[in-house]
């Protein structure tokens, strides 16, 4: 049985290396044209000397500095937001003892089935009525309250025991220095994936704010790379448009080999409790 056991795990961890490099194969080419002569030709490995040069042309031919500041922006803001905004309402329906808690968290729930995309013309209409149309703001006030982070904070605050915040109210803690004090600290791991998710979201959000947004000072990164795509720069020019891919990517990638280990655990601990 053991032999057979260690069979089928060989087996599938060489599946999995496989599925693994097949995916990997994109960013694989990516960054080796990234950093490869310009050719017209499109290989998996490259065939021409290492270069800097598509780094710094693409630099230099888009406003990638005006996009980075634009997207630091608007990930930072909508993620503060989003953490006191799902805070208070995964504490809420996990704590407080309210009467209609059980059906508000159903339809909160539902909301996360429901795509984005689908909201996009009432979201726009509203921005619209409100003059918000081309604005920093109007691009993150959908996402102010997320349905997902509630979820994810809710479930976490269900496996913290009450006890805890009955003997902080006792010695004469408020509601706000429980939820600092107690709630936050002891769902560490469930901030640290929503926030994972939520960056990641948003710094590759790319629809919503092509949508919203006509100009320079308020395009994030995304929207920029899709318009150099498609600029006379960038035509038929796999390595330049492979070194914009890169300079948006760079950041995601570091932060994910940084925290992948403390992020898979993270999900792991944040498990499902009703």
């Amino acid at each position: 049985m053991n032999i057979i056991k260690k069979g089928t795990d060989s087996v599938i961890t060489v599946i999995a290396f496989v599925i693994a490099f097949i995916w990997l194969i994109p960013l694989i080419w990516m960054i080796g044209t990234a950093f490869t002569e310009p050719s017209f030709s499109m290989t998996l490995f490259p065939k021409t000397g290492f270069t800097l040069k598509n780094i710094i042309y693409v630099w230099n031919a888009v406003p990638f500095k005006t996009y980075y500041i634009n997207t630091l922006i608007l990930v930072t803001v909508t993620f503060i937001i989003q953490i006191f905004t799902s805070t208070m309402a995964a504490y809420a329906l996990a704590v407080m003892d309210l009467k209609w808690a059980k059906y508000v968290f159903i339809i909160i729930f539902m909301q996360i089935i429901i795509p984005n995309d689908v909201l996009i013309t009432p979201n726009f209409m509203t921005l619209k009525d409100l003059n918000l149309i081309n604005t920093k703001l109007g691009i993150m006030i959908p996402f102010l309250g997320t349905a997902f982070g509630i979820f994810l904070l809710r479930q976490h605050f269900k496996t913290i025991p009450k006890s805890l915040s009955e003997a902080a109210r006792i010695d004469g803690a408020n509601t706000w220095q429980i939820i600092w004090k107690i709630y936050m600290p002891c769902a560490k791991p469930a901030y640290l994936s929503f926030g994972v998710v939520s960056i990641s979201y948003h710094w590759n959000n790319y629809l919503w704010p092509l949508i919203v947004t006509n100009s320079t000072q308020n395009r994030t990164l995304t929207v920029g790379l899709a318009l150099f795509a498609k600029s006379k720069e960038a035509t038929m020019q796999w390595a330049n448009v492979s070194a914009a891919t890169f300079i948006i990517i760079f950041p995601l990638i570091v932060i994910f080999f940084i925290l992948q280990k403390r992020f898979i655990n993270s999900f792991i601990s944040s498990g499902i409790k009703e």
